[in-house]
């Protein structure tokens, strides 16, 4: 009986023909001259919108065109580093999709890459707009440092994209998982663990998902930011506040301490000033200069430090706090949070204190939610609190901010604001022109006396939109084409 001895044959492995070279960009978007990929053209060009797959990445890297003549495989030739993973795991699982480039001497220029489904293929994930969500993604991103130079390592539009269920999270991990800060990559790998054990109870599962669906949809960004423009900032602060120069100057100095070093400062703004001079317009204006969203927390609301920090996943209830949603209403870790009323912080009526809560935010060390069970980096985070008694504030507090007093405005101020912003806003709104409705000198004067020992100018404010609605009335009800307010008709209307 013969025998066979195999132990001198070697199995034959064909080796990983990897063609391209990696790209190190930071561009937040792409285009022909800063494309996604480069694939080989000296064959034949390529259309505008080619179809095809990217061939199995452990076999070779190419991208198989589907042309009217057949299957065509073309090298890819260069790759932004950060799209690497991504290919990797379109070419694995044979998604089909759609190209768009344009031919160069460098070769066929891609800068959109779509899924395209029909005819029972294979999508990427059970998400609709999911390749496009994580494209942005990996835009937002930082060139990886390191790399592999192997594989190894009517349009979608992800506007509306949520990471929901299992798998889409568990794609979004493979594909994109780099754009997520260390620990909570790490902590997505735990918390994938648990939602899919049955080890566990379905209400740790059902926690662990909502978690991962809360934190995949944020888009972790770097303390990194662009320089701003300060004559468009004093523009924009001119725009929504009248007189207060120390005021847009404090402003004006911090938009140049950015453009300077990047980075946010490291103290947030405190805006101390009576009711109604226009503090949390301020705060506002700063989020709109900074182009970043933004959400309030109202401390007088606040009354138990819970609220804030969330609550315990071993509650049937639990949910995050204040601060996680705000980030998840924000769908980034970079905005402005406006702290309303920070002077009523220190008055929590539950179980501890909601202004020490507010400390580990401030610090810009990382904040923990109980719910999430995470560190959340808070790098990102510039805070803008207002408040009317700074002597109601702790010292703790009150060393984490700059603080900018906002002055009470003098009659001659109110008098303009009165003139030239309330009562033209209250006209265009309401819809009369300027025409109908007439304040004499007297009349203006009348308003500013009759509000002289109120602070602010939400009385003034008040009282345009009761004078203009009496115009209203007098030109609808008795056919005026012209209302001219006295003294004496001011005072029957607001005394």
């Amino acid at each position: 009986m013969p025998v066979f001895d195999f132990s001198n044959m070697q199995a034959k492995k064909e080796p990983v023909r990897c063609t391209y070279t990696m790209v190190y960009s930071d561009n937040d978007h792409a285009s022909p001259e800063n494309p996604i990929l480069i694939i080989d053209n000296t064959k034949r060009e390529w259309k505008h919108h080619s179809f095809g797959i990217f061939a199995n990445p452990n076999k070779q890297t190419t991208f198989e065109f589907e042309e009217e003549d057949g299957t065509i495989s073309a090298d890819i030739l260069k790759v932004d580093a950060r799209f690497v993973s991504l290919l990797k795991w379109l070419g694995e699982h044979h998604i089909h999709i759609q190209l768009s480039g344009k031919n160069t001497a460098q070769g066929y220029a891609v800068y959109k890459i779509q899924e395209i489904s029909f005819g029972g293929r294979t999508k990427l994930s059970a998400e609709d707009g999911f390749l496009q969500f994580m494209i942005e993604r990996l835009f937002a991103s930082s060139a990886p440092v390191e790399e592999t130079s192997e594989i190894t390592t009517e349009e979608e539009d992800s506007d509306e994209m949520k990471l929901t269920s299992l798998q889409s999270i568990t794609d979004f991990m493979t594909c994109a998982g780099r754009t997520l800060p260390d620990n909570i990559r790490l902590w997505a790998r735990r918390n994938l663990a648990v939602a899919r054990s049955r080890e566990v109870s379905p209400e740790e599962r059902r926690h662990a998902q909502r978690a991962l669906s809360i934190m995949m949809n944020i888009q972790w960004k770097s303390d990194y930011f662009k320089s701003i423009d300060p004559e468009e900032a004093r523009r924009i602060l001119d725009e929504e506040l009248y007189g207060m120069e120390r005021v847009k100057q404090r402003i004006i100095e911090t938009i140049i301490q950015i453009n300077r070093t990047h980075t946010l400062p490291a103290y947030g703004l405190l805006l101390v000033g009576p009711a109604g001079t226009g503090k949390s317009q301020i705060a506002y204006a700063v989020a709109r200069i900074l182009k970043l969203p933004w959400t309030t927390l109202d401390m007088s609301s606040i009354n138990d430090p819970e609220q804030l920090t969330g609550s315990s996943r071993i509650y049937a209830n639990a949910k995050p706090g204040i601060i996680m949603d705000a980030f998840s209403m924000a769908g980034e870790s970079n905005l402005v949070f406006i702290i309303n009323e920070l002077d009523k912080a220190n008055s929590g009526k539950g179980t501890g204190n909601p202004a020490d809560v507010l400390l580990t935010l401030l610090d810009n060390l990382g904040f923990t939610d109980n719910y999430m069970e995470c560190m959340i980096p808070t790098v990102g985070v510039y805070p803008i609190a207002t408040a009317n008694d700074k002597s109601q504030i702790s010292s703790p507090l009150m060393s984490r901010f700059a603080v900018i007093d906002i002055p009470d405005y003098t009659p001659e101020e109110k008098k303009a604001i009165f003139s030239k912003f309330a009562l033209p806003k209250v006209l265009k709104r309401i819809g009369l022109h300027e025409g109908e409705c007439i304040m004499t000198d007297e009349a203006l004067d009348t308003v500013i006396d009759i509000f002289s020992d109120t602070t602010g100018i939400r009385d003034l404010e008040q009282a345009a939109e009761h004078i203009v609605a009496n115009a209203l009335y007098q030109i609808e009800v008795d056919h005026l084409k012209q209302v001219v307010f006295t003294g004496e008709m001011v005072k029957e209307l607001l005394l």
